[in-house]
C-alpha cells in the first residue's frame, strides 16, 4: 500500500508565506516525477509545479517567481514554498507522485487528500 500524506496548509494574510510537504510512505520502489496542483472552488484542477527526480523543475505562470517546488529524495518527500501570497491562491493543493511499487514494479500516478490554502485578510 502507497500513500502521500500533505500538510502545511492553513490561513494566511496576503503577501505572507506557507510551506506545503507531501511525505510518501509504504512500499515504494522509486519515485519519478512529484508535482503540486490546485484546485480552487468551481475551476478546473491545475498544474501549480512540477519536479523531476533529478531536480528539473517547472511552474505555472501565475506562480512563478512565488513559489519553489523542491524535493528529498531519501525521504520521499516534495515541498512547495509558498512566498507573496494571493487571495487568487486560495485552492485545494493536493500532492502528486508517480511510483513505482516494490514486489509489483507497477508505476503509476498517486494522490494525496489535498489540504486547505486559505489567502485571506
Amino acid at each position: 500500500q502507497v500513500q502521500l500524506v500533505e500538510s502545511g496548509g492553513g490561513l494566511v494574510q496576503p503577501g505572507g508565506s506557507l510551506r506545503l510537504s507531501c511525505a510518501g510512505s509504504g512500499s515504494i520502489l522509486s519515485i519519478n516525477d512529484m508535482a503540486w496542483y490546485r484546485q480552487a472552488p468551481g475551476k478546473q484542477r491545475e498544474l501549480v509545479a512540477a519536479i523531476t527526480r533529478g531536480g528539473d523543475t517547472n511552474y505555472a505562470d501565475s506562480v512563478k517567481g512565488r513559489f519553489t517546488i523542491s524535493r528529498d529524495n531519501t525521504e520521499n518527500t516534495v515541498y512547495l514554498q509558498m512566498n507573496s501570497l494571493k487571495p487568487e491562491d486560495t485552492a485545494v493543493y493536493y500532492c502528486n507522485a508517480e511510483i513505482t511499487r516494490r514486489f509489483f514494479f507497477d508505476r503509476r500516478d498517486y494522490w494525496g487528500q489535498g489540504t486547505q490554502v486559505t489567502v485571506s485578510s
